[in-house]
């Protein structure tokens, strides 16, 4: 590496002020900070110096998210074999079908986000910021594996231009990025988001009879009968184990409760994530879904599983620990991090309980609680001013 950064050190002053290709400079300086730590320190004034920045931020929480994306291609892999009725094979061909399967996904993300964000900064001449390195893998995780391509193309230019460049880039957007994209297409593609088709891949096969494509929650979303059961591929139950493993259809990167608990670990001790927005989420999830149970009826099928399964299920413990957690468009003060996390995993199971026509509520919850997160701050700071002017003139008193 030090015989590459000397190399690229030589070439370093003709994009720089002045130099031969000084208008590049952004599109330069996004290649070489990627590679190498800036050694660039402040010139003036009192800061506070770090070394934890906003690259190794984003490079910890890739890292927090491979073992939900290891797992969900294989999961892509052994849902499709299982629906052609070959599920003898080995792992190794269903991890690779899976990454065959998603990997136009993640460069289209990729490309086209990254590309948008390299002609703006190079319009505005600022330094290109490394938010979208998370939110490019964190979109084609939460869309189903066979999203075509141009769809979700579009969806990302959508996004990044009208919800983060035109409010400043990264760090100014008041909606997460990866959210707004999988609203995007749900809204503007829903036969694409929805239904048997979309969440197993089976790239031209023919299923077995007893297939069955859709999610858990989209089962019971279209249940008629008094006792619900949620079924893989084959219509067989699933059980506890099967549904905190991710062993089932949905989004691939959202499926495996245990490598999202995984991911959370992670993010909690290098202390990236706030641990004070997962706990009130997962208490509010919980809270209201035992609410739901204990007044379940047959005309919503969703209430009438428990808990846990609730929790498990669908994409709600990945909207918790990677969604909700976003520092940007978060709530910053600590009592309203519980607040706006249990509001998130409260409307979450409201939406997915009370809402027969959308089985998922977390994509919906946590986009309304980013429209509401400065408002919780603001009434927050402002009780804590209010109380302490209550308290100054007794202390004037006593003095």
């Amino acid at each position: 590496m030090k015989g590459l950064k000397k190399k690229i050190d030589k070439i370093k002053p003709n994009f720089e002020k002045g130099g031969k290709y000084e208008k590049l400079h952004s599109v330069f300086d996004g290649f070489y900070t990627f590679l190498f730590t800036p050694n660039e320190t402040s010139k003036s004034g009192v800061h506070i110096h770090d070394s934890n920045d906003s690259k190794r931020t984003m490079i910890t929480v890739v890292i927090a998210l491979l073992p939900c994306c290891l797992f969900g291609m294989w999961n892509i892999g052994y849902e499709h074999f299982k629906a052609i009725g070959e599920a003898d094979k080995s792992m190794f061909d269903m991890f690779v079908y899976g990454l065959f399967a998603v990997l136009p996904q993640i460069l289209t993300a990729y490309i086209v986000g990254l590309g948008i964000e390299f002609i703006v900064a190079q319009m505005r001449g600022h330094e290109i910021q490394e938010g979208f390195l998370v939110s490019g893998i964190l979109i084609p995780m939460i869309c189903p594996v066979d999203t075509p391509v141009w769809m979700l193309a579009i969806a990302v230019a959508f996004a990044v231009i009208f919800v983060k460049e035109v409010f400043g880039g990264t760090g100014y957007n008041f909606l997460n990025v990866a959210l707004a994209t999988r609203a995007f297409l749900f809204f503007s593609y829903p036969s694409k988001m929805s239904g048997d088709g979309v969440f197993v891949s089976l790239g031209g096969a023919a299923p077995v009879d007893s297939y069955t494509g859709a999610t858990p929650l989209g089962q019971l979303a279209a249940s008629t009968t008094p006792d619900p059961v949620v079924t893989d591929v084959l219509g067989n139950p699933l059980s506890l184990s099967d549904m905190f493993f991710g062993f089932y259809p949905g989004s691939w990167g959202e499926t495996s409760t245990f490598c999202i608990l995984i991911g959370a670990a992670i993010l909690l001790f290098t202390g990236i994530a706030s641990w004070r927005i997962m706990l009130s989420g997962f208490a509010g999830g919980l809270l209201m879904s035992l609410l739901a149970f204990e007044l379940s009826s047959d005309l919503y099928p969703v209430t009438m599983i428990n808990p846990w399964e609730q929790l498990c299920l669908g994409g709600f413990a990945f909207a918790i620990v990677f969604m909700a957690t976003d520092p940007v468009t978060a709530c910053r003060t600590n009592i309203g991090k519980y607040i706006y996390g249990f509001l998130i995993g409260a409307v979450a199971m409201v939406i997915r309980c009370y809402n027969t026509g959308y089985p998922e509520g977390a994509m919906l919850a946590v986009l309304l609680m980013n429209c509401f997160a400065p408002l919780i701050d603001y009434c927050v700071v402002n009780a804590n001013v209010r109380r302490r002017l209550r308290r100054a003139p007794a202390k004037i008193e006593n003095d």
